[in-house]
């Protein structure tokens, strides 16, 4: 069987993350119901915009884009799927919302990661031995469109790849089946770029 990937918000949202999803060979079930999430295998965190700074302990200097309600859904999500010992992908905004259910800190505003000309930016990342060197190697091309980034990482996670600058580019749980990535692997095809599909075919094995 497939396995049943569950993403909050609404049906006709992230449509590249559910494509990329189901190319993997999962499934995705996706609403702003959280009872819709009982019997999932595994969670997906999209990106979006940035979460409330008052969750890690900050006045809002720079957050933009904010939505409460999301916030909220998603760190219920994260205590109930990491309760259960169920993997968690989260991408750009998602690995944020990941590190601060952990208990990190974020980088309020960081120049020179958001698109440019409304194109992602490209650039080379460091990757610690982990799952991510498995799948691209030491120093994969990845995308860039972010403002923000995780800054302490949260308890039991530990960073295993950097953008040149010494922004985290990735975080690994310790213990848990829970990865994320600053990047996205969902629309990653430039030529010469890490094969974005791979991470999705590696994590939905742990669904699975």
């Amino acid at each position: 069987m497939k396995p049943v990937i569950y993403i909050w918000g609404q049906p006709e949202r992230y449509r590249s993350y559910r494509a990329a999803v189901e190319r993997a060979g999962g499934q995705v079930r996706q609403s702003q119901d959280l009872r819709d999430a009982d019997g999932c295998d595994g969670l997906l965190l999209p990106g979006g915009g940035d979460p409330e700074p008052w969750r890690y302990g900050q006045a809002n200097t720079a957050c933009r884009d904010m939505d409460p309600e999301r916030d909220a859904a998603e760190l219920a999500l994260l205590e109930r799927f990491t309760g259960a010992g169920k993997p968690v992908l989260g991408i750009c905004r998602g690995m944020q919302i990941t590190n601060v259910f952990f208990g990190g800190t974020m980088i309020q505003d960081l120049p020179g990661h958001c698109q440019a000309g409304g194109l992602d930016r490209l650039h080379r990342v460091r990757t610690a031995p982990s799952i991510l060197r498995d799948l691209w190697g030491e120093a994969p091309l990845v995308n860039s469109a972010h403002h923000q980034a995780a800054d302490r990482p949260g308890s039991g996670l530990r960073i295993v790849q950097w953008a040149p600058d010494g922004t985290a580019e990735a975080l690994l749980h310790r213990t848990l089946p829970v990865w994320g990535v600053q990047f996205h692997p969902e629309r990653l095809n430039v030529r010469g770029g890490a094969e974005g599909d791979r991470i999705f075919a590696a994590w939905l094995g742990l669904c699975r």
